[in-house]
């Protein structure tokens, strides 16, 4: 009897534990259930296949790749999809589901229903992998839908990008002109950079205006182009100025090394595959040219063909709304066709730190806008001492919690710097200035025939060149701008 108890008992616990698992369960059941009747249902229908690569027969980007995975990332099937890959976002409690390789995503449009499948093959020898997406839907549905159904990924990709765009840092992998991208978080603005206020002011400006540029570039048969050169000492904030100048435009970064980059074919494939609002930043570009110059590099001066090619030759056409950040040491060696009006439109030049920008650096690490010690520093700076701001930037950082003690290191730095021969080295024919600031015709920009002070009639033409940029016409002409000089 009790045995027939126990047996009664294990038999009810087991229907009880079949009935929740029945109803927990119930949901994800029926979805699968569904799932095959459908699959059943194709078996009795013709099917088309339609494949969506990553890049183009021309080797550029396809952006129908990119939104279709940012539109098939954001469906809720993609939560019932098995393989699916689970990554952090910006954000530590932020949970983003992603397509995983192999993975068939389902959806239904207009009562038509379509299965997506994405594919990664492995990389080649050059390190790049292929990626591509499968779309497969009904023949007849094809006619019936499938304009609307891309029309409709487009629109909901564009909703989606301008709700959660997330700018990229974007560095070439191994050979054959690939990219891969990680979110670019640097927190460089135009606030935060030292850089003469005029200066800042007259940047904003011409990035307001070339942003507003498209339709007169295309008017005047230009390409919607932009280029900066940035040269200065190292430690002069010329990175941070890359950086702070992407974040105000909201461009992506490609972080371009020239000498990592297997040969003049490979650098063609990389320019060509950036992408419309992006910063293409070179860094150390003298260097790269003197290699090129010295003939130690066979490859430099194929290089730098190429990227010149890019500026200003045929295949320059096809690459619209980008800007081109090149960064180095000094210009004076570099052969003036490289850096000519129509490849280098503006010319920043970055100082080792002066009075001015000290105070803009006491003020974004110390909050000071005033203090007993300035006039002393003041003293140091106009005897011909002087630092970098990254020199000056870490000595405040180091000593934050006292910004007397932070000013005091930064005095005791100075001192040490005049008495060590500053900059200069002990050479007694070098003499430490602060260059002056302002707009500089491309032509004296280049040769030479300005001396470090400034410029003859600096105030007329600061205000004519002012006046003219106001207007745009500037930007039609073979001119550059030289700031800082």
């Amino acid at each position: 009897m009790e045995f027939r108890q126990i047996i009664s008992a294990l038999i009810l616990i087991g229907l009880i534990s079949l009935i929740i698992r029945l109803f927990l369960k119930r949901k994800i059941r029926i979805t699968k259930l569904i799932r095959w009747c459908e699959l059943l249902s194709d078996k009795f229908h013709d099917h088309q296949l339609l494949q969506i690569p990553e890049f183009n027969d021309n080797s550029q980007e396809n952006h129908l790749f990119r939104r279709v995975t940012l539109y098939l990332n954001s469906l809720e099937s993609l939560e019932d999809s098995d393989n699916t890959n689970l990554f952090s976002g910006l954000n530590p409690n932020d949970i983003v589901l992603t397509l995983s390789s192999d993975q068939t995503i389902l959806d239904t449009f207009l009562g038509a229903r379509v299965s997506w499948t994405y594919r990664v093959l492995p990389p080649t020898s050059c390190g790049g992998e292929t990626r591509y997406v499968t779309l497969r839907i009904r023949t007849r549905d094809k006619r019936r839908v499938l304009r609307s159904y891309l029309q409709h990924i487009h629109a909901v990709s564009d909703e989606i990008d301008q709700r959660k765009r997330v700018l990229r840092l974007f560095t070439a992998v191994g050979c054959g002109g690939r990219w891969r991208s990680v979110p670019f978080t640097h927190p460089a603005t135009m606030e935060t950079v030292a850089m003469d206020v005029d200066i800042k002011n007259k940047v904003n400006l011409d990035l307001e205006t070339f942003l507003k540029s498209k339709q007169y570039y295309h008017r005047i048969g230009r390409v919607w182009r932009r280029s900066y050169l940035l040269y200065g000492p190292s430690g002069t904030g010329k990175s941070s100025f890359a950086a702070a100048l992407a974040k105000t435009l909201s461009y992506d970064v490609y972080d371009l090394d020239l000498a990592k980059v297997g040969d003049e074919f490979d650098l063609k494939l990389l320019l060509l595959r950036t992408t419309p609002r992006s910063v293409i930043l070179i860094e150390d570009f003298d260097k790269y040219v003197a290699a090129a110059v010295a003939n130690a590099a066979a490859a430099a001066a194929g290089g730098i063909s190429a990227v010149m090619n890019f500026m200003d030759g045929v295949v320059n056409s096809c690459c619209d709304e980008r800007v081109m950040v090149f960064t180095m040491m000094t210009k004076d060696e570099i052969d003036p066709a490289i850096l000519r009006p129509g490849r280098i439109d503006v010319h920043i030049h970055f100082p080792m730190c002066d009075f001015n920008n000290f105070k803009n650096l006491a003020n974004n690490y110390l909050g000071l806008k005033e203090h007993k010690l300035f006039p002393q520093v003041e003293e140091m700076f106009s005897s011909g001492a002087t630092l970098s701001p990254a020199e000056i930037g870490e000595l405040m950082m180091g000593n934050r919690n006292s910004p007397s003690r932070a000013l005091k290191s930064v005095i005791t730095a100075l001192q040490t710097k005049s008495s060590i021969g500053g900059v200069c080295g002990g050479d007694e024919n070098c003499r430490v200035t602060t260059p002056k600031n302002g707009f500089r015709s491309g032509r004296n920009s280049l040769d030479g025939s300005v001396d470090g002070g400034g410029f003859r009639d600096g105030a007329k033409e600061i205000k004519k060149l002012y006046g003219l940029l106001r207007k745009k016409s500037i930007l039609g002409k073979s001119q550059s701008f030289d700031l800082g000089t």
